[in-house]
């Protein structure tokens, strides 16, 4: 409608302007001198008749030519009268009044928030006045949070552009109300003020609370001073709060109900605290409970009773003794003014049980309780309400064996101990439960004397000997010497296993200590003293190498004993080593009876045979240069008996002695030859 007079008058003023130009203005001029009375046609007789043509002419739309170039301004035209045929001010007033125009215009700026008036709406768009020179247009559907809105309400826009591309003035109401609640949370954090919030429903940890319009988050833990336990109960209802915190890059509020009560309790505390003392004995309610102790609320402070304050008895959980939310008396034990903490008790109220034990109980008695606690080192014993003895593990058993208190007891066991020790200023008291049962050390000279066989039962390894158990609480060692004449063992694991039987002989006895020297070898006659006579230093046996260290061999000799070779004397006749599970001749080169120990060498071995038949050669050589010699003399005997003549004769013959001793030496040699190369060819298929 505005838009539509603006346009009206626009076009008026237009035309008034067309109308007001200077060849209209002589027109007029014209046409009102023409438009006045006869007294012109009377008085002027003579002009008529040019009048009735000029007449004639402007009927016919002609028009007379103006000269223009002859036409100057006048000097006092206003020319911003024209077009205003009633409305003509002075210069000073014109200005004063557009002045008073422009203050009817607001000044804004983009991504501003200001306060506009619905001046229409219908289905899709709400039109909002804020002042400017154009109406803004927002989405209806950002006001669907109000349905009750109408024309003429106040609400608050923010201006996102003054002109979009169309020319129209964009705002919107969502963001102004976005901007608008962080202002004002912001605002409430700063001046520690305290604004309403509704709590829209739970989450976990907490609930959630619309503030402005913001969802912020109330931890469980600041809804109140005491715990709560059921957080619907909060969900739909108004409340209090302080804003505590907010994260600008998360967009996330934290606000507190229970920040604007503790100030007050602080005070409450502190004047309750100012009047405790002691030993004071006070009324509370029971506020939480956890797994070690319980809170009292004292009626503004609260206090903690330790889960060992509780009972004078053994409990697991507190709740054994008390409710959430019963009321109950405790004592006061100690508090902190600085800290403001409140050590309460429970089992202060009454008697201590060991003040109650009968004074007739003695060390030696018997009593029977319950098995409330067990660790590692031991088992304490309930025999009355407050009343523990301790029985340590080695009062368990009689066994030297290390155990743990697990392998005899468990909790709720009910089981009979005997008194050892007990310390009534200390309320101590430790308890045995091996004294029930004789003590298999007492006649152990009888039952176990020296050089008696007995069978045992492998419990343990350790590097030096195996420890066994002959019954229960008699153990022994077997020492790694004493476990085989013949073998060397390296650890006790080579010989048995755990929990095997072995059979051992008694071999010394220590009462004091408690300990059995035992001994396996011993059950068989001591072989080296038949090695001696079988193993003799140069005798030959047959050997299985059966492992191998840095400076020699192991080699199995018959009769279950074992020799060592050094590496030099490994050596075979064809210059390599010899390797492991090859099986050789071994001479025995060093034999030590108190050691037990034989040394062998197969290098040796096949050494002194080679001697030997070298020695042999030698010998049958010596034998036939002693034979070939004495020929000789015999002959140079016969030659002088001879005349010249047969000198030639004889030459000749000793020529042909000689070849045939040369014969017989070649034949020899090649018979030789020949048995030592089947010497050889026996020796490799022998390896």
């Amino acid at each position: 409608m505005n838009e539509e007079v603006e346009k009206t008058n626009e076009a008026e003023n237009n035309e008034n302007e067309v109308k007001n130009t200077p060849e209209n203005v002589v027109e007029s001029n014209q046409e009102t001198t023409e438009e006045k009375p006869a007294e012109t046609v009377t008085v002027e007789k003579q002009d008529a008749a040019p009048v009735e043509e000029k007449k004639h002419k402007e009927k016919s739309g002609r028009k007379e030519a103006v000269n223009y170039a002859n036409v100057q301004p006048l000097d006092d035209f206003d020319w911003d009268s024209i077009g205003k045929k009633q409305e003509k001010y002075p210069e000073a007033e014109r200005l004063k009044m557009q002045d008073l125009y422009d203050k009817t215009l607001n000044a804004i700026g983009d991504h501003e928030v200001l306060e506009g008036t619905v001046v229409s709406k219908n289905n899709r768009e709400v039109v909002v006045n804020i002042g400017f020179k154009s109406d803004g247009v927002i989405p209806v559907s950002e006001l669907r949070y109000n349905p009750d809105f109408k024309i003429g309400d106040k609400i608050e826009v923010y201006v996102e552009s003054q002109e979009d591309l169309t020319g129209q003035l964009l705002l919107s109401h969502k963001k102004a109300r976005v901007l608008r609640s962080w202002e004002r949370v912001n605002k409430a954090l700063e001046d520690d003020e305290i604004i309403n919030g509704y709590i829209k429903c739970r989450t976990k940890g907490g609930l959630i609370v619309d503030v402005f319009g913001i969802e912020a988050f109330l931890p469980g833990s600041q809804i109140d001073v005491k715990p709560i336990r059921d957080y619907d109960v909060f969900v739909g209802q108004t409340m209090e709060f302080k804003v505590v915190k907010i994260n600008h890059e998360f967009k996330n509020v934290v606000v507190s109900h229970k920040a604007l009560i503790e100030a007050e309790l602080e005070q409450q505390k502190a004047e309750i605290i100012s009047k405790l003392e002691k030993g004071q004995i006070l009324e509370g309610t029971v506020k939480n409970i956890t797994s070690y102790g319980v809170f009292i609320d004292l009626g503004g402070v609260d206090g903690l009773i330790h889960i060992t304050d509780l009972s004078w008895g053994r409990i697991n959980h507190p709740e054994e003794i008390v409710k959430l939310d019963s009321k109950i008396n405790v004592v006061i034990l100690d508090f902190d003014d600085n800290k403001k903490r409140i050590a309460l008790g429970l089992k202060q109220l009454t008697p201590h049980p060991w003040d109650a034990l009968s004074a007739d109980l003695k060390v030696g008695d018997k009593v029977k309780g319950k098995v409330v606690v067990i660790a590692d080192y031991g088992a304490f014993i309930e025999i009355a309400p407050g009343v523990e003895g301790l029985i340590h593990v080695s009062e368990m058993s009689w066994s030297q064996h290390l155990r743990t208190a697990q392998d005899f007891l468990k909790v709720g066991d009910e089981v009979e101990a005997v008194i050892l020790t007990l310390d009534r200023e200390e309320r101590k008291m430790s308890l045995g439960i091996k004294q029930l049962i004789p003590d298999p050390w007492a006649n152990i000279t009888e039952k176990y004397p020296v050089n008696s066989r007995h069978k045992a039962k492998v419990r343990n390894f350790t590097n030096f000997g195996i420890f066994v158990e002959l019954e229960e609480g008699v153990d022994g060692l077997i020492h790694i010497s004493d476990l085989s004449w013949s073998k060397k063992i390296k650890h006790p694991a080579e010989f048995t296993k755990i929990d095997d039987q072995i059979e051992v002989i008694v071999l010394e006895i220590d009462t004091e200590n408690r300990r059995l020297s035992l001994g396996h070898k011993q059950l068989e006659e001591n072989p080296w003293d038949v090695f001696e006579s079988v193993f003799t230093v140069d005798s030959v046996h047959q050997g299985t190498i059966v492992s191998q260290g840095d400076k020699g061999v192991i080699v199995s000799l018959p009769y279950g004993v074992e020799g060592f070779a050094p590496l030099r004397h490994i050596v075979k006749e064809d210059g390599k080593q010899a390797k492991i599970d090859e099986t050789l001749e071994f001479k025995v080169i060093e034999f030590a009876k108190e050691q037990k120990k034989i040394i062998v060498s197969h290098t040796k071995f096949h050494q002194d045979i080679a001697n030997e038949t070298k020695a042999k050669e030698q010998a049958e050589n010596m034998v036939k240069e002693k034979q070939t010699a004495k020929n000789v003399k015999k002959i140079s005997d016969n030659i002088e008996k001879t005349t010249l003549g047969d000198l030639s004769v004889l030459s000749n013959l000793k020529n042909e002695l000689e070849e045939s001793e040369k014969n017989t030496a070649k034949e020899k040699l090649k018979k030789m030859s020949k048995k030592a190369e089947n010497t050889d060819s026996e020796n490799k298929s022998g390896e």
